[in-house]
């Protein structure tokens, strides 16, 4: 399967299931009244909401390149977690502001009989397995966007988690746990925004990858026979993608055309790691006095070594 059909399927599937849990979520708080289960039924809105933007997006971001975007449509994908970023931050100071004006009403409704309990336990156990099949496939993809969405999957099943330990304990008598545990789920879902802003914000800026992938750039650089060193080792996201630029050293006595098929070799490795989207590579003859040390290249060598 392509990777963009890969995505679109994975971003209808999280929308179904995250608005089937809010349908069921809704009924079940409109019969018990548990304010817990509100607070789950909001943040299965919110996710519904945000779950149809994901699916637009991810429609966007994978279409094919054109005049307009010649490198394609990938770098919308961080503007995409941004909404989610967005739309996890209402949602949780909602949450927040019901449990807070709920203690501070002293009117508690504690919700009586097996449903509530149950509706949050099924919910969490749902979301358990939207993070693990959305992680693989973000991971897979390599899709900011995803992996935002499996964030918040991820701390749904806590947040359900304190939703539910605070239905039970007001159901044993502290019905002050439900609220308590309301604002627990803002905090949790407070917390995913952080993280997702966090997160793209490196996509949005430029920012530079990780030590593994920069050291892996390096490595296939000097693996090739002809390439006696490196320096200048440029690698930095544009959208979710990265771009390398870097020089490589190589004997003034070879010919344009050895030259030239060395630095095809070097842009084809490098090329060929999953995260990097373009590679330039500049040619230094040793002739030149363009040979130099790069402290940063000697770092990156010795992390490669250390691994």
């Amino acid at each position: 399967m392509s990777r963009a059909a890969s995505l679109r399927r994975v971003g209808l599937v999280i929308l179904v299931a995250n608005l089937g849990l809010f349908a069921v979520k809704a009924v079940v708080w409109r019969t018990t009244g548990s304010l817990a289960v509100g607070s789950e039924a909001a943040n299965s809105l919110s996710d519904s909401a945000y779950s149809a933007v994901v699916l637009a997006g991810l429609y966007l971001t994978t279409q094919p390149a054109d005049d307009d975007h010649p490198h394609g449509h990938e770098r919308i994908e961080p503007f995409v977690s941004l909404v989610v970023a967005g739309g996890i931050f209402l949602a949780g100071g909602a949450v927040a502001y019901n449990a807070i004006t709920t203690l501070l009403s002293g009117s508690i409704t504690v919700s009586r009989g097996p449903a509530a309990a149950v509706v949050l336990a099924v919910g969490a156990l749902a979301k358990f397995s939207l993070y693990r099949y959305v992680l693989r496939v973000a991971n897979r993809e390599q899709s900011p966007a995803l992996r935002a969405t499996a964030l918040d999957n991820r701390n749904d099943i806590l947040a359900g988690g304190a939703a539910l330990a605070g239905v039970l304990g007001a159901q044993a008598g502290l019905p002050l746990l439900d609220p308590v545990a309301a604002l627990v789920v803002s905090v949790a879902i407070g917390y995913t925004g952080v993280e997702v802003v966090r997160d793209n914000l490196t996509y949005l800026v430029g920012g530079a990858p990780s030590d593994e992938l920069r050291a892996e750039i390096l490595r296939r650089a000097l693996d090739h026979p002809d390439v006696a060193g490196a320096h200048d080792v440029v690698a930095h996201y544009v959208g979710p993608e990265v771009d390398v630029s870097l020089h490589i050293e190589i004997e003034g006595a070879t010919t344009v055309r050895e030259a030239h098929d060395i630095e095809t070799a070097v842009v084809q490795s490098v090329r060929a790691i999953p995260e990097v989207d373009d590679v330039f590579v500049h040619v230094d003859p040793k002739e030149l006095d363009e040979w130099k040390h790069d402290s940063e290249v000697d770092r990156l060598a010795a992390f490669e070594e250390e691994q």
